[in-house]
């Protein structure tokens, strides 16, 4: 892997910028579209460049192959049940108080790490990097103004949303070998069989009568959020490796903050800016220690 130079920070910074704006349009998306339906789509927008990249590359897609069940567990895990709670949990709260919430990931993902792999055991610093990661999230827990008693639920189920992410990632760990492209939109495609059924019988889409700002909101979440952001990842990937890539954790709760207050009128209070310093910090400190081996 080569070392980053102006233009893979400039990427970088464009992964960030794209999934950091990702939660204000979720929350636009919301206003017109419920959980199932919203994920549905969005995973059908976000299938599409990656069908069209296999195609291109001549990759063979597996999901429907005979050994199809990791394949759609991912899916499950990763992408329908995350995207329906975190669309559940967004509705309610605001939407940098969602990508607060998600950059837990990390540190999340460290844990079942340590229980679930054989090289990623947490250590004395990176336990005290996860420690003051959550500290960052309980230090939001005493600002009224942006965690009551109207929203508690959805946060947890935000929180939920962002653990099924770490959740898929394990899983996905195991298929590593069958390649990125193979592996992404596999798993997309058992999203939208997982979704499709949920969204029809609940949600009646149908019945919709959405507004130009959602729908516009949810079409960048799909084709940009998901689609063209995967891309942009699996590139830093192949050129920078792994440990260059995870650094997007760093952004993303930045990016969030400053669309919610500029674009969604959403208060930052003092509280806020806090715990996302603690946060920054506890990922930092993890990341730090994360020993695994760029690939």
């Amino acid at each position: 892997m080569r070392e980053a130079k102006t233009g893979d920070i400039l990427l970088l910074t464009l992964l960030g910028l794209i999934w950091g704006s990702s939660f204000f349009n979720i929350k636009i998306a919301t206003y017109s579209y419920e959980p199932f339906t919203l994920a549905l789509i969005r995973v059908i927008f976000a299938s599409l460049p990656l069908l069209i990249l296999c195609k291109y590359k001549k990759i063979k897609v597996q999901a429907f192959s005979k050994n199809w069940k990791p394949y759609a567990l991912i899916g499950l895990c990763n992408i329908a049940i995350p995207f329906t709670l975190i669309a559940i949990g967004t509705a309610k709260i605001n939407s940098y108080l969602a990508a607060m919430l998600m950059s837990t990931t990390p540190m999340s993902g460290s844990i079942l790490a340590h229980f679930f792999t054989k090289d990623e055991k947490i250590t004395l610093l990176k336990s005290i990097g996860i420690l003051i990661g959550f500290l960052g999230i309980l230090f939001l827990f005493f600002d009224k103004l942006v965690i009551n008693q109207s929203n508690f639920i959805y946060v947890l189920i935000t929180i939920l949303g962002s653990t099924f992410y770490s959740i898929g990632g394990i899983l996905t760990l195991k298929l590593k070998a069958k390649g990125n492209e193979n592996v992404t939109t596999s798993t997309t495609l058992w999203s939208v069989i997982f979704l499709l059924p949920l969204s029809i019988f609940f949600e009646t889409p149908w019945e919709l009568t959405p507004s130009v700002e959602s729908t516009l909101s949810l079409l960048y979440l799909g084709v940009v959020a998901t689609g063209l952001a995967w891309l942009i990842r699996f590139r830093i990937l192949t050129v920078n490796g792994l440990v260059f890539q995870t650094q997007v954790a760093y952004l993303i709760p930045i990016f969030g903050v400053l669309f919610g207050y500029f674009l969604m009128d959403e208060i930052i209070t003092w509280r806020v800016l806090i715990s996302l310093i603690i946060i920054i910090l506890g990922i930092y400190i993890v990341k730090k220690n994360n020993k695994g081996i760029e690939k």
